[in-house]
């Protein structure tokens, strides 16, 4: 996709990989549309933005107005990056289950609901992309976020099956597996903590400048799904041929081997 003038619905774009996507894209000469919960944090990543609002998307009324707004100012959505999400550390067997409401509130069923109400209008133009940002722990389970991972394999398997309904449609999807990446991210889980030798491989993670990066060049090359970094690939074939010996390995991570 050539991305200039195209326009870009952004969510959860007020920090983290959301923002650093508007700021690639603003510079590929895309019109945006951003949304998150913080106006202040839209107002600063938002610096190119044509639109913001503020807004809790696990609402209809939100992810409605969100989309309302987005066609009233431009006439189109081109490419849809469901971005927004949150985490939660802790075995699944003693987790809160209105944590997990809320997890599965936002990380599934607020982007199914943004794609149900952009994929009729890019299916009448014959045009679109739908961007799904999930993890590398949607690719294999990580121990210490079991429910979070649980969420990604959602996302995953929901991108890839949209993938084949649209296929004859206009409508493409990209599926987005970023591994460690130095946002805000465990600071602002739903709860609990990841374990200490997780919090210390912060110093091998790619910046949410390199994971926008990646996303916009998949986008511009049509890629089908992307980790970032590509490193990430090795991880899941190595999860994939030798699963005993990675999940005892992640099971020693998270310290319950």
């Amino acid at each position: 996709m050539r991305l200039e003038g195209k326009v870009v619905l952004i969510t959860g774009a007020s920090d983290g990989i959301g923002a650093a996507c508007a700021s690639e894209f603003a510079a590929a000469g895309a019109c945006l549309s951003l949304t998150a919960r913080s106006l202040e944090g839209l107002t600063r990543a938002g610096a190119g933005a044509h639109l913001i609002t503020a807004g809790d998307l696990t609402l209809e009324e939100t992810r409605r107005q969100v989309v309302d707004r987005t066609l009233e100012r431009f006439g189109a959505i081109d490419l849809l990056i469901n971005n927004a999400g949150v985490g939660l550390y802790g075995p699944s067997w003693a987790a809160s289950t209105d944590d997990v409401r809320h997890l599965m509130e936002l990380n599934f069923f607020a982007l199914l609901g943004m794609i149900q109400l952009v994929t009729p209008h890019m299916r009448a133009r014959r045009n679109g992309m739908i961007v799904n940002v999930s993890s590398i722990g949607g690719k294999m389970v990580l121990p210490w976020a079991t429910l979070y991972s649980a969420s990604k394999y959602a996302v995953s398997g929901l991108t890839e099956g949209l993938r084949m309904e649209l296929r004859g449609d206009g409508v493409r999807t990209m599926l987005v597996c970023p591994g460690y990446v130095t946002t805000g991210f465990q600071e602002h889980v739903r709860s609990g903590r990841a374990p200490d030798v997780v919090v210390r491989a912060r110093s091998r993670a790619i910046t949410p400048a390199a994971c926008a990066r990646a996303i916009r060049r998949g986008v511009e090359r049509d890629a089908r799904t992307i980790l970032a970094p590509r490193a990430g690939w090795l991880l899941v074939a190595l999860a994939r041929l030798f699963p005993r010996a990675v999940e005892a390995r992640m099971a020693a991570m998270n310290g319950t081997a």
